[in-house]
């Protein structure tokens, strides 16, 4: 039985320009959790657990800086980590979720 071609997946957003200056969605709260030692998002009857950098990257979305500036924080705190194509790239999928103005 063939049940046809399957639908292609959801295209991955774009990277996020580098002259986007991100901030938290006003219903969204950066929190970090001591007892579980992790960071969270707090949203209206949603909460999302963040893993690896997610926190510390989204602290610095704070408004002022440019995408290219938080690129440039992290690059000084971690030479030789691709950042100039993940964190564009994570914040674009941020901004998807509508976690991000």
């Amino acid at each position: 039985m063939n049940a046809g071609p399957h639908p292609a997946p959801p295209a991955a957003p774009r990277a996020a320009p580098p002259s986007w200056r991100p901030a938290l969605a006003r219903s969204v709260v950066l929190r970090y959790d001591r007892v579980r030692a992790v960071d969270l998002l707090v949203m209206p009857e949603r909460v999302v657990v963040l893993t690896g950098n997610a926190g510390m990257i989204l602290r610095l979305c704070d408004g002022s800086r440019r995408v290219d500036d938080i690129v440039a924080v992290l690059g000084e705190r971690y030479p030789g980590a691709p950042v100039a194509v993940e964190v564009p790239a994570f914040l674009a999928r941020v901004r998807a979720e509508g976690w991000l103005t």
